[in-house]
């Protein structure tokens, strides 16, 4: 008993010796306030991430991320429609340029401009009446361009989904500007004269573009972008099947003029073995005789003998 009373006693005086030394607390001191300050940090750049993923509402479900302008929603539910307000207050002057129409058509759609034809890649509207009218949009877009053009007057461009296009041209002035994103039938402007056009008088030139190429607004009238879209893929599907139409003859008569030459070869290359094996059966046939011949002779000689 006496021996572990000595052996606790002397355990309590090293934990005080130990404890009396001077540089004891103030280690446990920074120790501690070390391991403090790296959790307070540790939590605190936790949340700075948490909150950098936030910010501008990225990350968020419901909100937009990026820079890039952003698209009406309804713009593919969306149908063309004539750029104007009152559609019977209005008539076609200059229609599209059509390459398959008749003589007499593509005559009275080509512009005359310092004594020059051009075909209309889009079409010409006028009022009845021959006075001004609003010129709206067509359908919901960004608008990319709205300046002031020198031969054609005041231009608006407006950028829908998948590269189409439609352009205001001869517009007396400007009601939106570049980067706007306007709604379908929102007031561009008004309409007027231009240089390019001016047998049109008081007129808007309306045309579509799809990925830089002009169709006929009026086929597409009251008809959405799904619609210009698989048009242009039949149209791609049938050049593409009349390439390989024009393609398939030659590639047709390719084997057959391989073909003819090797049934040319075949007679001859049979006929050749043929021929030999003939000629070596007569030859044997031959030898045989002979043989029989000379025997025979020398039998008869026996026997006269």
């Amino acid at each position: 008993m006496r021996e572990e009373e000595k052996k606790r006693t002397s355990q309590k005086s090293s934990l005080q010796s130990f404890f009396r030394k001077r540089w004891v607390f103030p280690a446990i001191y920074l120790v501690s306030a070390a391991l403090i300050l790296t959790a307070v940090l540790w939590f605190q750049g936790k949340n700075d991430v948490a909150k950098d993923d936030l910010k501008y509402g990225e990350n968020q479900p419901g909100t937009a991320t990026g820079e890039e302008p952003s698209v009406p929603v309804n713009q593919a539910s969306e149908n063309f429609k004539m750029p104007v307000i009152d559609e019977d207050a209005i008539q076609v002057f200059r229609e599209f340029y059509d390459a398959e129409a008749s003589a007499e058509k593509q005559e009275a759609a080509l512009v005359v401009y310092n004594n020059i034809y051009s075909p209309n890649k889009g079409i010409d509207i006028v009022a009845k009446n021959g006075e001004t009218f609003e010129v709206v949009a067509s359908l919901a877009g960004t608008v990319t361009r709205a300046e002031k053009d020198p031969l054609h007057g005041n231009v608006v461009e407006i950028e829908h989904s998948d590269g189409v296009v439609t352009m205001y041209q001869s517009l007396a002035d400007l009601k939106v500007a570049k980067g706007d994103v306007v709604e379908q039938g929102e007031v561009l402007g008004m309409a007027g004269e231009n240089q390019y056009d001016e047998e049109a008088a008081i007129h808007v030139h309306f045309e579509i573009r799809n990925n830089g190429v002009a169709v006929n607004p009026i086929e597409y009238f009251g008809q959405s972008l799904t619609a210009l879209e698989e048009s242009e893929q039949g149209t791609e599907d049938k050049e593409a099947a009349t390439k390989e139409e024009d393609k398939q003859p030659a590639e047709d008569k390719q084997p057959n003029e391989e073909e003819k030459p090797e049934d040319s070869k075949k007679p001859a290359d049979e006929g050749t073995p043929a021929d030999d094996e003939g000629s070596k059966d007569e030859e044997d046939a031959n030898s045989n005789e002979e043989e029989n011949a000379h025997s025979t002779d020398a039998s008869i000689g026996m026997a006269k003998a």
